[in-house]
């Protein structure tokens, strides 16, 4: 049966190490390698391109800012440095101690099944052996008690003619513990009949059946206490084993998820040592580079843009002329096709031996490993092949090897699907964190923008209720004003009036003058004290009446004028009374917003803060599903393999153990033409 080169190879792959594929490197179209190679070649010189911008961008940043902070982030990343390597060592020797720990807990736990699978076996061996024998004792016991009861009860001739009779018959012929005397005495009387005349009493063949029985029962009681001791060291030995399995289970899982996170921590520590050391040599290139002209440098940038343009269409061009669907005709016809995958060579010899044909079988089997297979049919064919002791032995040896490959490939299955399983649940638990910071990042970004949205509004709201304030203060204060002067004015004209009514009736109205009034008005305005009435020179005739009407036109102008001074008192206190409660309104708004403008302050903060943590945490666990995701890929290069091409390994290996065995068997003396004719025309076939 004929399989692929590529699939034996990978079938003959050691369990713990790893595979190259070798289809694409067998197949691949020369030219998509070329285009390929210009591709990366386009990436690449994209990514200088960025990384010389971000360098120009730094230099020129720091040309303007100085070198202080440059010295201490060249400080901490020389110290990180240093200390970085040697705990990547440290946890790296401690990764490659948990492997081999998990390997042993496996290759232990392989064992303790295995040894609890024999004593299994063993015990349900040992049981049925004791079935039977308890089966026969107990079954040729009966058949004696019957023999003897018959003969207390003088029945002889009725037992010798049942199945007891017969069971008693060959357990005669058999038991060896009976000496010949005593079996010929039973084998007579069994038989109903004297012979030459003798017949055993009945006394003797009682005595000869108790002592049967004596002893059967002294075996029976010897295998039950046998067996009950058997019962009880397996079901120690398997409880003491099941406790050792489980335990060992208990093991594998912890230090399974333990390498799962071990080799994502040491992936982040070697991309952080990475990253810190491109940032250790970028950062001394620009202080090396700082002393140097800012405009030689921009000039230079200039030169280096232009000349990545240039290089990025030659590339381009150069893809675009190769994927060409012309140039694409034109490389079918001119360059030759991939090369098909080899088969196994399947050489047909005529047989020399039965041995040598079923080692070729085996040696032709994808998986097979052709170079011991090769050696042990070497031996054979040696003038020295007489003698197969070494060859057995050899036959053995890769024997026990195939089945310990086998075993690595079930722990690695296992460590893989492990592995795998841990790997996809952290990979998911970190997508949900970066989700639910993003989430929180915008919430924080929109609540910021509405924290500073609201905090203008309300600085401006009380900035204008400050100016709002300081205006009614100063309209009260030009309001009261008025009304003091007007108080005032009209409190002076109100005492003219009353001096000059007072004069008025001094002359004539005498009775209704007031001597005081006149001295306080007087006094009041600075007057000279009256001299009295003047002399009479002559007679001379009051005019009365008109004085009475000027009186009266007074009286009318001093209540005018009480009047308006007692509505400026009234608009005066209600004025004063609103501009009070607008005093105090204003007073509780401003301390209102005053307390809402802190709190939305204090909010902002908090958000601020918030954003700022949740950054550096996005940051972080980005670059954490980073570390795992590449994890996952290195699982992947370690184990797809295996995974893929297990169930082939498996297949390959049981023939080929089974090809091995039959050779081995061969050379011991066994006879396999038939089924190595059967084999052969199956060979034909393919």
């Amino acid at each position: 049966m004929g399989f692929p080169k590529l699939a034996l190879a990978l079938a003959a792959t050691p369990a713990w190490g790893s595979v190259q594929s070798g289809s694409n490197a067998v197949s691949m179209n020369p030219i998509r390698k070329v285009v390929t190679m210009l591709q990366k070649m386009q990436k690449s010189v994209e990514v200088q391109g960025e990384k010389d911008k971000e360098l120009f961008d730094k230099f020129m940043c720091y040309c303007k800012t100085g070198s202080t902070d440059l010295g201490k982030s060249i400080g901490d990343a020389s110290t990180k440095v240093s200390s970085l390597p040697s705990e990547v060592e440290e946890s790296e020797a401690q990764l490659v101690q948990l492997k081999e720990d998990l390997k042993k807990h496996q290759v232990d736990r392989s064992a303790a099944k295995a040894a609890m699978a024999t004593a299994t076996a063993l015990r349900e061996k040992e049981a049925a052996e004791f079935a039977k024998v308890s089966n026969d004792l107990k079954t040729n016991i009966a058949a004696i008690t019957k023999a003897t009861a018959a003969i207390d009860k003088g029945m002889e001739g009725g037992f010798l003619q049942t199945s007891a009779a017969q069971i008693l018959k060959q357990l005669a012929m058999s038991d060896n513990g009976l000496i010949d005397a005593d079996r010929q005495d039973l084998a007579v009387w069994l038989s109903g009949s004297s012979e030459q005349g003798y017949a055993p009493s009945s006394q003797s063949v009682v005595g000869i059946l108790k002592q049967m029985s004596d002893t059967m029962q002294k075996t029976l009681d010897e295998a039950t206490e046998e067996e009950n001791t058997s019962k009880t060291t397996y079901g120690e030995l398997m409880a003491a084993k099941t406790k050792e399995v489980n335990a060992l289970t208990s093991a594998i899982e912890k230090k399974t998820m333990r390498v799962g996170e071990l080799g994502i921590e040491i992936v982040q520590m070697k991309q952080d040592l990475s990253d810190t050391e491109e940032g250790l040599l970028e950062d001394k290139k620009f202080l090396a580079e700082l002393s140097g002209s800012c405009d030689t440098k921009q000039k230079e940038q200039a030169i280096m843009v232009k000349t990545r343009g240039e290089e990025m269409v030659a590339l381009s061009d150069t893809i675009k002329i190769l994927n060409d669907d012309d140039a694409l005709e034109i490389f079918k016809k001119t360059l030759p096709g991939g090369s098909a995958l080899m088969q196994v060579d399947s050489v047909t010899k005529s047989t020399r031996a039965k041995a040598l044909a079923l080692l070729q079988e085996a040696g032709s089997r994808p998986g097979a490993d052709r170079s011991k297979v090769d050696f042990i049919m070497l031996a054979i064919r040696g003038k020295s092949g007489a003698k197969f002791e070494k060859v057995i032995k050899m036959i053995d040896d890769m024997v026990a090897l195939l089945k310990e490959e086998a075993l690595d490939d079930e722990h690695k299955k296992e460590y893989c699907t492990m592995q795998f399983d841990f790997a996809d649940d952290k990979k998911k638990e970190l997508e949900r964190s970066v989700s639910d910071l993003e989430t929180a990042i915008s919430d924080a970004k929109e609540g910021l923008e509405n924290c500073k949205t609201d905090i203008a509004n309300l600085d401006a709201g009380i900035k204008n209720l400050d100016k709002q304030v300081a205006e009614a203060t100063e309209q009260r204060k030009e309001e009261n004003s008025d009304f003091q002067t007007l108080m005032a004015g009209n409190g002076q004209a109100k005492e003219l009036l009353d001096f000059a009514k007072n004069r008025l009736n001094k002359f004539y109205n005498p009775k209704m003058y007031k001597a005081a009034s006149f001295v306080q008005i007087a006094s009041h305005n600075n007057k000279k004290a009256d001299p009295g009435p003047a002399p009479e020179t002559a007679e001379y005739k009051k005019k009365s009446g008109e004085s009475n009407n000027v009186i009266a036109m007074i009286d009318l102008l001093i209540q005018e004028i009480a009047t308006e001074m007692t509505e400026a008192e009234t608009e005066e206190r209600l004025a004063q009374e609103e501009y009070e409660e607008l005093m105090q309104t204003s007073a509780e708004k401003r301390r209102t917003d005053t307390k809402t403008l802190a709190e939305k302050e204090a909010t902002k903060a908090n958000l601020e803060s918030s954003l700022a943590k949740n950054d550096v945490e996005k940051k972080d666990t980005t670059k954490e599903l980073m570390a795992t995701e590449e994890y996952i890929g290195s699982l992947h290069a370690e184990c797809d393999w295996l995974v893929k091409y297990f169930d082939i390994r498996k297949e390959a290996r049981t023939g080929e153990i089974d090809a091995m065995v039959k050779a081995k068997a061969v050379l011991s003396g066994a006879d396999f033409s038939l089924l190595q004719t059967k084999d052969a025309k199956f060979l034909g076939r393919q």
